[in-house]
């Protein structure tokens, strides 16, 4: 769903950076990785930085100007951290994801980064459509690159709606407690608290009411529930000894 949109990296100075960024692609359902005259591709320092993107570094293309990169392309994005004397249209990762993803998903895009230590030049931003900034530390803005192209691939990612739920253990298997199951649930509970004398019923009726809060704001599955009865047969059983 993503793959019209391209992550060029211009003259990349660390290789492990490249790798870096695979990586952060990958996360986020991205392969379509360009690289503008890097100084060393490929390398073992961006195999090992990507982590198991190995793949997203396999299919990067190589090429020598960023023109080349950009020839094929509809919409052209340049980020930047650095002020400049003419300003650009400017926009901000999320606003970035909006254009390419919902507005405009037929075109092709291209989103670049610049150097390592100085960015893009004047006369490669002369080429893009929009800067795109990443909102930050106006005192410390200075992004490592594959920490912002990870900012952008998220964006990019979550605004495509792709995003998989996480499912932790038995999240979601169990079924909550219907509502029959909690009335009796509270007749058990009401019925245990008078047994062991913690309430008298007739004058403790806020109790109860306070206690149903507390359940429902947890919204019980049965299994829960289940424990909790195992609990207060044991109090009553002990109750009778």
């Amino acid at each position: 769903m993503l793959s019209h949109i391209k992550i060029v990296l211009v003259e990349t100075t660390h290789p492990g950076n490249i790798g870096a960024v695979a990586r952060a692609m990958k996360n986020m359902g991205m392969a379509n990785l360009w690289l503008v005259s890097p100084k060393i591709f490929p390398s073992a320092d961006a195999t090992a930085r990507a982590s198991g993107a190995d793949d997203v570094l396999a299919r990067a293309t190589v090429c020598k100007s960023l023109q080349e990169a950009i020839a094929d392309c509809q919409m052209v994005i340049g980020a930047s951290a650095r002020c400049r004397t003419i300003s650009w249209p400017e926009m901000t990762p999320r606003e970035c994801a909006g254009k390419v993803v919902i507005a405009e998903p037929g075109n092709k895009a291209a989103i670049i980064f610049g150097r390592e230590n100085s960015g893009l030049k004047n006369h490669e931003l002369d080429l893009c459509h929009f800067l795109l900034r990443i909102p930050c530390n106006s005192e410390y803005s200075s992004l490592n690159i594959a920490a912002a192209v990870q900012v952008v691939c998220y964006e990019l990612f979550i605004a495509a709606g792709v995003q998989e739920a996480a499912v932790i253990g038995d999240k979601g298997k169990v079924p909550k407690a219907t509502a029959m199951q909690m009335e009796s649930f509270y007749a058990h509970l009401s019925q245990t608290l008078t047994d062991i004398g913690f309430m008298d019923p007739d004058k403790s009726k806020s109790i109860m009411r306070r206690l149903r809060r507390i359940y429902n704001r947890v919204h019980l599955d049965t299994k829960e529930l289940d424990i909790l009865r195992g609990i207060l047969s044991m109090s009553q059983d002990n109750q009778k000894k």
